[in-house]
């Protein structure tokens, strides 16, 4: 009998219990998913403390999930887009103030450009770096976490520093064209105007992928295409990003190989590439970041249960997603159960990932619409009757 089972017996319910889910995008943020999961906790262990932390792997939702769990209001700031148009961008401080949060997209998103005909040669990621202005501008300010999922961009992250003040300029030392076109334009770096904080904050970037910078599985290869590139569109870029980092290998003890095929530099269009090198940014798995910068493996220390969840439970989940963080920084004598919109794990899959069960919150025959608009319901009621069956299991 696992421990889980004997402290279950002894105290008719565990005692703690932590509910930690990602968002059900389109449907349930991660802060109302860990909330309908609170409540179907208490329907049958009213008596369990319950403990909810949202969270998230460094894309989409990453914000919210961050401030819900700082308990702090998301604040704004006037950027541009990817194409330069005017746009609100929200981001986060911690209660503290010496961590920023950027969800790169809310500035360089495709979503937001998607009314206009692409432009995979033009879009740039300046906005972003006004966010970051922003921040840096705070002296409190000691970090900031950086999220860049979603992007529309492919400009190896020059946008984001020509917004901090460096000029990357021609062999006529003038300034390139801004976006990917002007890539294999630069010829020299000029950081003589960076901001004068830029260098002395703490950098992290959360990447969800391990693409390198270029090749065939590189930024513009790959990302390239749902940006609007065409296939010699995707040449140009390519060629771009590589002479970015023959470039950038001038500045670095890093060589232009090892700047080309680093894991994660084909994110959002290269951006950690500059990033690495003039800021020193670190560049980790997204779910880590959130990991470390929420507590997470303190808060599930203590706990007997363990609820999780996201849209749709598959083979990416257990590869550096929400489950697969929440599951390694989760005790081995605690349960952990995977509430999710669909399960496409098999009951194998599920127990040699070391979670305990995993339960759809498509009880019956629905629409996808019905299903997204009853979202936290539907998560409650899974909730609810995981609970109860695990009750059921330890008293029989």
């Amino acid at each position: 009998m696992s421990t889980l089972a004997v402290d279950l017996q002894r105290s008719h319910g565990p005692r703690r219990v932590v509910c930690v889910p990602d968002s059900f995008k389109g449907s349930a943020s991660a802060s109302e998913a860990a909330a309908a999961m609170a409540r179907g906790v208490h329907q049958v262990f009213a008596e369990a403390e319950i403990l909810q932390l949202p969270f998230a792997d460094g894309g989409e939702g990453t914000l919210d999930a961050l401030l819900a769990a700082w308990g702090t209001a998301a604040e704004s700031v006037e950027v541009l887009d990817a194409i330069g148009r005017p746009v609100t961008a929200r981001y986060g401080r911690s209660p503290d103030r010496r961590i920023g949060i950027i969800e790169a997209a809310q500035a360089n998103g495709l979503p937001q450009v998607a009314d206009q005909p692409l432009r995979p040669l033009r879009a740039d990621s300046w906005g972003v770096g006004l966010i970051a202005r922003e921040l840096l501008e705070d002296p409190h300010c000691a970090e900031i976490l950086l999220c860049i999922g979603g992007s529309a961009t492919t400009d190896g992250g020059t946008g984001l520093l020509r917004a901090l003040g460096v000029r990357f300029l021609d062999e006529g030392s003038k300034p390139v064209s801004p976006g990917g076109t002007g890539l294999a334009q630069i010829a020299a770096i000029d950081t003589s105007k960076l901001h004068p904080r830029a260098q002395s904050v703490r950098w992290r970037i959360a990447v969800d992928v391990e693409n390198p910078l270029t090749g065939p599985r590189g930024a513009a290869a790959v990302f390239g295409p749902q940006k609007g590139a065409t296939a010699e569109q995707v040449q140009l870029l390519d060629a771009g990003l590589a002479h970015l980092a023959d470039t950038l290998a001038r500045l670095s003890d890093r060589n232009t190989q090892q700047l080309q095929a680093a894991p994660g530099f084909g994110a959002a269009g290269g951006l950690p590439v500059t990033l690495s090198v003039l800021l020193e940014a670190e560049i980790l798995p997204g779910a880590q970041m959130v990991a470390e910068a929420v507590g997470l493996e303190a808060a599930l220390t203590q706990a007997d249960l363990v609820l999780t969840g996201e849209g749709s439970l598959d083979a990416q989940s257990l590869d550096g997603k929400v489950v697969h963080a929440v599951r390694r920084y989760t005790p081995a004598s605690a349960a952990v159960v995977v509430i999710a919109g669909a399960v496409q794990l098999s009951p194998a899959q599920c127990r040699d990932a070391g979670l305990t069960a995993a339960f759809s919150i498509a009880a019956g025959p629905a629409g996808l619409d019905e299903l997204l608009r009853r979202a936290p319901e539907l998560i409650e009621d899974a909730a609810a009757q995981a609970c109860g069956l695990l009750r059921h299991s330890v008293r029989s």
